[in-house]
């Protein structure tokens, strides 16, 4: 445990903490909504600091991130709970809970994290990802500064749904981020999710406009999010705001949690998968099996140069980050 960061005193040993847009108004001895982050005494402390539910080294492309070091490992942590409340969540075991609840939550420190990951072979950094990381804040924090001093890189697969302070913090030592943008719709957001929209697209340009990498992820759920309409607004937004470039990832949804929905349609992903291809230069289809969606292909020439067969990646075309055939740059990060 570890006191916060980003939060006030008020009156009566109360607290107001303001890493995310939730501004969560907390009394003495309560928690606010990711569970995470509770009043002692009138300061708030970090309940999750140097607890960890899952470790592993994963492929880069399984964040996923398909333009930032393809076909490179990276050490992946994660602890528990959440800001969110998304019905239909896939970690919803470890992002859902809190401490007793998860009977395997181990202590670790961030100097025994950094030095398993520079023992894992073809390791390019640390990945904070599994929960939502932004309430891991005190703890990502410290790991990511000294992952930096030991020249490893930091990657955030994230909700988004941070206010711009603490996101501008975080920007001095994370390098990649995959944001999960997970509809364009404000009902959407606060029905399914407990949160809202606004923030997370503040979050996207906000990255955008420091220069890191990024990569989205929408989670396609019939019914709610599948909307062409809607769908073509939100690829608009992302073009005009972030660029034609931006690396999107449309995954398939099934069943999970509190919904029971049928699972996506392959129809519905491939109409949307070129719905986006109209506008954006690179989309990847995810969580199904397709002959589109997978590979990487130049968007000046057209040939394909990167091969993906699961998680596995064959560099076929790309010298430098740049096509081979055309003289193209695809990536920044090779």
């Amino acid at each position: 445990m570890k006191k916060a960061l980003f939060f006030e005193k008020l009156e009566n040993n109360k607290v107001r903490c303001l890493l995310c847009p939730h501004n969560c108004l907390i009394a003495e001895g309560q928690t606010e909504i990711c569970g995470v982050r509770k009043n002692f005494n009138g300061e708030l402390f970090a309940t999750s600091f140097g607890k960890i539910s899952a470790m592993h080294s994963d492929p880069i492309e399984k964040k996923p991130l398909y333009h930032y070091f393809p076909g490179a490992s990276i050490f992946s942590i994660g602890s528990i709970g959440c800001n969110l409340k998304c019905k239909f969540c896939q970690n919803y075991q470890i992002s859902q809970c809190i401490d007793d609840d998860f009977q395997s939550l181990k202590n670790i420190t961030s100097t025994e994290i950094i030095s398993i990951s520079k023992n894992v072979k073809n390791n390019i950094g640390i990945a904070y990802t599994y929960n939502e990381p932004t309430i891991w804040f005190e703890f990502m924090l410290e790991t990511a500064d000294k992952a930096k001093e030991n020249n490893l890189k930091n990657v955030m697969i994230t909700n988004g749904f941070i206010n711009k302070k603490p996101l501008l913090e975080l920007l001095n030592f994370i390098d990649a981020f995959n944001v999960d943008l997970k509809s364009f719709s404000e009902n959407f957001y606060k029905n399914i999710t407990s949160s809202k929209l606004e923030p997370v697209k503040e979050t996207l340009k906000t990255i955008r406009n420091s220069g890191k990498h990024l990569e989205i992820t929408k989670l396609i759920i019939p019914t709610l999010n599948d909307d062409e309409r809607k769908f073509e607004e939100m690829i608009c937004w992302i073009k005009n705001e972030l660029g034609e470039n931006t690396v999107l990832h449309l995954s398939k949804y099934f069943p999970n949690y509190k919904m029971n929905i049928s699972e996506t349609p392959d129809s519905t992903m491939n109409n949307l998968f070129h719905i986006a291809k109209n506008q954006l230069k690179y989309i990847y289809l995810g969580n199904m099996f397709s002959s589109v969606g997978n590979d990487t292909c130049c968007a000046n020439c057209g040939k394909k140069v990167i091969r993906r067969n699961g998680y596995h990646t064959e560099n076929i075309a790309l010298k430098d980050g740049k096509c081979k055939y055309c003289g193209n740059t695809i990536l920044e990060y090779f």
